[in-house]
């Protein structure tokens, strides 16, 4: 069974900086595309970014893009997105996720349209709150 555990979210000041992990057991880790999104109160869930199986390509929404990082340990089968210099409308539940697909690079085109009916595998989310 593929688990996705997501930790690090909490509250923190416009400005700040918070780092999420999510941690993955029952897939073969490093052979698929894993990416963040996140869902605003009252809004659709919308794409952040994206890290391919070995982790040397990413790919970012423009709205994060110089802010966030995502980065990955196949090691130790987690991923990780680095949040910096948060902004008040960043607050969301962020939700780790896998491609449905083994080796797809198609989440780190840029242009390309991410759709949650791409993700085989979701984290459960954590909450991140930035005050202003």
């Amino acid at each position: 069974q593929v688990q996705l555990v997501e930790s690090g979210g909490g509250l923190v000041q416009a400005g700040g900086s918070l780092r999420l992990s999510c941690a993955a057991s029952g897939l073969t880790f490093n052979s698929y595309t894993m990416g963040w999104f996140r869902q605003a109160p009252g809004k659709e869930r919308e794409f952040v970014g994206a890290i391919s199986w070995g982790g040397g390509s990413t790919r970012y929404a423009d709205s994060v893009k110089g802010r966030f990082t995502i980065s990955r340990d196949n090691a130790k089968n987690t991923v990780y997105l680095q949040m910096n210099s948060l902004k008040p409308e960043d607050t969301a539940v962020y939700y780790c996720a896998g491609d449905k697909e083994r080796y797809s690079s198609r989440w780190l085109r840029v242009g390309y349209w991410v759709q949650g009916t791409q993700v085989g595998y979701w984290g459960q989310g954590t909450q991140v709150i930035v005050s202003s």
